[in-house]
């Protein structure tokens, strides 16, 4: 069965350990959303719907906010949902493969900003905003594409609008049958707690303390993942 169509009656399409993996990624977003939002000129590179209503703002002359930035966050979160559609034509068949190398990837790109933003002589400059919000961006369409392709329900790692309107209109107050309650609120305690974190570091310490941060976040969970990388269990079965 592929995990992006719909069990037939009766059917579960089993997912494994790709939940828990995929609400790592979750708190990962929340991360790098306080990054992008209180370092690099309030602008998001996961959350588009945001970044698209930010686009808005500044094409209205909202002093606060930056077409420049905006579509920057908004191509580079493109060519990173490209990146991860191809990844996912390639590997999307073993959904264990498609996300260790799809976290891998992540993790060698948020290295690469790591060590731009140590090496930069001038870390706070408008050069290295814009590297970062390109960077950053382009991890999170990467992820965002990745996760679309796994499918694993309410777990899309980078938007929460669609996991809040089921826990509501899926809710027994309304006759619903309330599927997956557990799954829905973790992702939205899961994201809550990484942008508190990322915020945490950033008023505390540096935007290279929260990028490393990220850095090692995405590293225990690529090492969590690559142990199932030769899994064959029916969970694996892709697309």
């Amino acid at each position: 069965m592929s995990p992006g169509l719909p069990a037939t009656p009766g059917q579960k399409i089993p997912h494994g350990p790709l939940p828990g993996l995929l609400l790592a990624l979750t708190m990962i977003t929340g991360v790098v959303d306080a990054i992008s939002y209180l370092k690099l000129g309030h602008v998001f590179v996961a959350n588009m719907t945001g970044n698209i209503a930010f686009l808005g703002f500044a094409v209205a002359d909202a002093k606060e906010f930056s077409i420049a930035a905006s579509l920057t966050a908004t191509i580079a979160f493109l060519t990173g949902a490209l990146a991860g559609g191809r990844l996912g034509t390639v590997l999307g068949s073993h959904r264990g493969h498609l996300l260790v190398f799809s976290i891998f990837i992540e993790t060698a790109i948020i290295g690469a900003a790591l060590c731009a933003w140590i090496l930069s002589d001038d870390s706070d400059g408008e050069t290295m905003r814009y590297l970062l919000i390109v960077v950053l961006a382009l991890a999170m369409g990467l992820q965002n594409a990745t996760a679309r392709r796994i499918g694993v329900p309410d777990l899309t790692t980078t938007v929460l609008t669609q996991t809040l309107t089921g826990l509501a209109a899926d809710s027994k107050l309304v006759g619903g049958n309330n599927p997956r309650p557990v799954r829905r609120l973790a992702a939205t305690f899961t994201m809550f707690l990484g942008a508190g974190m990322g915020t945490f570091v950033i008023f505390h310490f540096s935007l290279g303390a929260v990028l490393a941060l990220v850095l090692m976040l995405l590293l225990g969970s690529g090492i969590a993942a690559l142990r199932y990388f030769s899994s064959s269990d029916p969970w694996t079965e892709g697309a």
